[in-house]
């Protein structure tokens, strides 16, 4: 019996050992994944820094709709960081490298959209919305109360009595 149970007690122990040895294995390897998948830039002045952290918060992934090309790990987001880094390398400004992806991916790549006459309806849309509400709310509240009740009442009531003889 004795001898079953210390049996038992080295297959535990040795089971623990792989699985440990498994999930640092595992943990090393996506530490390794990780880094590999990591944009690493160097720039020649803390102002290119700037730029492109700047560019890469202004721009939008154009997969992920919702996140900027900083925080998405799409890959055309990977890719957008790489043109930008090389167009700022290249030495073109801010804005010639928005309008670069402007014109590249649209104007929606941009998180700051410009008032164009296709665009104007999103900016006018809720103010003229909100004006005709108050005209309605407004025109609704000014019409004048109807008719004393207590005179429709005897109206009514005397229609009544007209019918009834």
């Amino acid at each position: 019996m004795i001898m079953l149970l210390t049996t038992s007690i080295h297959r535990f122990a040795n089971a623990r050992a792989i699985a440990l040895n498994v999930f640092a294995l595992l943990f090393v390897l996506s530490a390794f994944s990780v880094s590999a998948a990591e944009d690493k830039f160097s720039f020649d002045t803390p102002a290119q820094r700037e730029s492109f952290l700047k560019l890469t918060a202004e721009l939008r992934c154009p997969m992920c709709q919702n996140q900027n090309i900083a925080d998405s790990d799409a890959m055309i987001a990977h890719d957008m960081r790489r043109k930008v880094y090389a167009l700022l390398k290249q030495g073109k400004t801010e804005q010639e490298v928005i309008d670069f992806m402007k014109s590249r991916y649209g104007d929606f790549v941009h998180y700051q959209p410009p008032v164009t006459a296709a665009t104007l309806w999103l900016w006018a849309g809720p103010v003229l919305f909100i004006f005709i509400a108050l005209i309605v709310v407004i025109r609704r509240k000014s019409v004048t109360p109807p008719e004393d009740m207590a005179a429709k009442l005897a109206k009514a009531d005397e229609m009544l009595e007209r019918e009834k003889e």
